[in-house]
């Protein structure tokens, strides 16, 4: 199972609108995998070439490769915080990824899929640099919505050219940019057009936004660059280019290639440089691809095409078993998360970056928030009032106090897992529509459908408190201490049932549970930030052990007898009232 998860780009810290996107979901999804016992390999990382970086450097007055550094680090931090188990999380800018990206492009050109035009292209107005698609924005000539952007129209769907939109205009500077022509070598498309179709068609089990939104952009495709005149990037691996570095890979042409490079890499660093050919070149290998719906073109289509025009060719395409590379067996996006009813915006202060929300709150509550209320098949809202709501109502008065009631009772009476000398019919039923959630619930997972699993989870936990409150082993232990400890016993038992059904969603509290059922090891394994040689290229990435002998996805093995550990809430209450205090923060910074 390949998690292949969508690249941050390295010119800015990110917002948890980003890691609504392509972050939480893609480790739930992950995790759940591990859990029922799938090889996974997630790999991603820092996406550092293109206008973006040198925007960024020029704006703070420093180099690109120093802006690339430092959001690289800052970027890693946030994600390890917020518990993405990557294999890899890596950079562009390695050695290795430049490697593979121009073994790509070499293979495509000699296999006649590259075709040299000259095209119009949008330069700035003020600095003469050449623009990127996505930085220039314009009304659509499809349907006329005003907000599309140079390469797509997020609201019909359409792939446009920045030549296409009516009133073009910079997204940096708010002016018209200057159209003249330049040559470049543009990716032949229209050649994958009956085959991107068929495949597309088969793919029924996709989110319909993400299949539709594909398939109507089969109807008019057309060339498409792949090299860009910008300095700052990936050389172009033919002889006339060698010295020059005005025209270089097109960001979004070597940014999916990533996927590749990061696999590559994540076998050399291992010391197993052809391992990750059982994902990459094994038809029993499942790919799924995790991003914000700003990006499905280029995984559903573009990337695609790359892939069935390189084949089984090129320097890593032509090892053993000399197959073609595996497509993407799901394109899984999500929409856009909103703040307060704003776009988020770090110039205008609508804006909570990953690092500052954990500054003050713990990872899994916003992990929960994110697909309890996030955007995985519609625009949400993001707002304060609602996350504190769901926390406090939610996380800690359903599941929290489920936990805390019945492990307090238990150590504090028993000081162990109860001995349960005879059970009812209401205790097997509420065992047993736990354990169905194995079932259930990972049938959802399976399907990407995280907002519905975790609703399922909740429910079961919200079914376990009923039957808590109903038997009130508080009283019993008093009156008929039998009877409570099978109460008790059959709540702990569903409480471990639950605690792995909610591990790929809430792994922190999950693990301190764990313990605080008497378990040693680790369920719920965190990444590691390590320093790797590639090519002799030594540099920071997130990788771990994600092997999990403690835990699978099956029911309790909790024992009677099982001495309970150190009792601590697993979620922090938060004061409604704090809703005013971050809202009075976002006011200051705008």
């Amino acid at each position: 199972m390949l998690v292949a998860v969508a690249w941050p780009y390295a010119s800015g810290p990110r917002h948890i609108g980003h890691v609504a996107g392509f972050g939480v979901p893609s480790d739930i999804f992950a995790r759940y995998q591990r859990l029922r016992g799938a090889r996974v390999l997630m790999v991603s990382g820092t996406d550092e070439h293109g206008t973006p970086i040198l925007v960024a450097a020029d704006r703070e007055g420093v180099s690109p490769r120093e802006i690339a550094d430092r959001y690289n680090a800052i970027i890693v931090d946030d994600l390890q915080r917020l518990g993405l188990s990557y294999d890899l999380f890596t950079r562009t800018t390695t050695r290795n990824h430049a490697e593979v990206s121009q073994d790509v492009f070499l293979t495509l050109f000699e296999k006649g899929y590259l075709l040299r035009q000259t095209q119009q292209g949008a330069f700035s107005a003020a600095t003469g640099r050449a623009l990127p698609d996505r930085y220039i924005e314009g009304t659509c000539p499809h349907c006329g919505y005003a907000g599309a952007r140079g390469d797509q129209c997020d609201n019909c769907g359409k792939m446009l050219d920045p030549a296409d939109l009516i009133e073009p205009r910079s997204r940096i500077d708010g002016e018209a940019p200057v159209f003249r022509e330049s040559e470049h070598f543009m990716l032949d498309l229209p050649a994958f057009a009956g085959a991107l179709t068929e495949w597309l068609e088969s793919k029924t089990g996709w989110r319909s936004n993400v299949r539709s939104f594909s398939l109507n952009a089969i109807a008019e495709l057309r060339p498409r660059a792949v090299t860009r005149d910008i300095d700052w990037g990936i050389r172009i691996p033919l002889p006339e280019f060698a010295d020059r570095d005005d025209k270089l890979l097109y960001v979004w042409f070597e940014a999916v290639i990533g996927y590749l490079s990061a696999a590559i890499e994540w076998a050399s660093a291992k010391g197993e440089p052809e391992a990750w050919r059982a994902w990459w070149q094994n038809p029993e290998a499942s790919h799924f691809y995790f991003m914000g719906k700003d990006n499905i073109i280029f995984h559903s289509v573009i990337w695609p095409s790359i892939l069935m025009g390189y084949g089984s060719g090129g320097t890593f395409g032509g090892g053993p078993p000399n197959l073609a590379l595996v497509l993407p067996d799901n394109v899984v996006s999500s929409e856009f998360l909103t703040m307060e009813g704003q776009k988020f915006s770090s110039s205008r202060g609508v804006v909570i970056e990953v690092r500052d929300f954990l500054e003050r709150y713990d990872p899994d509550p916003l992990r929960y928030y994110l697909t309890a209320a996030g955007p995985e098949t519609q625009d949400t809202d993001f707002t304060w009032a609602e996350f504190i709501r769901r926390n406090n109502d939610e996380l800690v008065a359903t599941w929290g106090n489920l936990v805390n009631r019945t492990l307090t009772i238990a150590k504090k009476h028993f000081g162990e897992v109860p001995q349960a000398r005879a059970l009812t019919a209401q205790d097997e039923e509420v065992i047993g529509a736990v354990e169905a959630g194995f079932d259930s619930v990972g049938a959802l997972l399976a399907a990407a459908r995280f907002k519905a699993a975790l609703a399922e989870v909740m429910a079961l936990a919200a079914r376990v408190n009923q039957y808590l409150t109903e038997n009130e082993p508080w009283r019993l232990v008093s009156t008929d201490r039998e009877r409570a400890a099978a109460v008790l016993y059959v709540a702990l038992r569903c409480i471990d049932n639950l605690k792995v059904q909610l591990l790929p969603f809430l792994p922190f509290s999950s693990q301190r549970l764990h313990h605080m059922l008497g378990f040693a090891g680790v369920i719920a394994p965190m990444p590691d930030k390590v320093t790797v040689m590639a090519n002799d290229d030594p540099h920071l990435v997130l990788t771990g052990d994600y092997q999990t002998p403690e835990a699978g996805w099956e029911p309790s093995r909790l024992t009677p007898g099982q001495a309970l550990g150190e009792l601590t809430p697993l979620f922090r209450k938060v004061e409604p009232e704090q809703a005013e205090v971050e809202l009075a923060k976002m006011a200051a910074s705008s």
